[in-house]
């Protein structure tokens, strides 16, 4: 069968870490993309669940850099596990 190429644009980081996972499970980054397209041609569906991570929400995300500005400016709350225990258990 004839071979073609593919082209795949992704975040530097994404790509260093898939790399490394495909070379501990002993196979190439393009070995682990033939079998995923071999799979999604096969069953004719993702072969993972794809959803919305409700952590990843933009007003999640806002909220917590809003939290970070806060701990940056110096105005934060500082409690230790004891005392979050305690404020638990009022």
């Amino acid at each position: 069968m004839a071979q073609t190429t593919i082209s795949v644009r992704m975040d530097e980081n994404l790509k260093r870490d898939f790399d490394k996972i495909c070379n501990e499970l002993g196979m190439t980054m393009s070995t682990a993309v033939t079998m995923l397209a071999k799979k999604m041609a096969r069953e004719q569906r993702l072969p993972f669940d794809a959803s919305v991570d409700p952590f990843f929400s933009e007003s999640n995300l806002a909220f917590l850099r809003e939290g970070i500005a806060e701990l940056d400016a110096g105005r934060g709350i500082h409690k230790t596990m004891a005392e979050l225990e305690a404020m638990e258990n009022e």
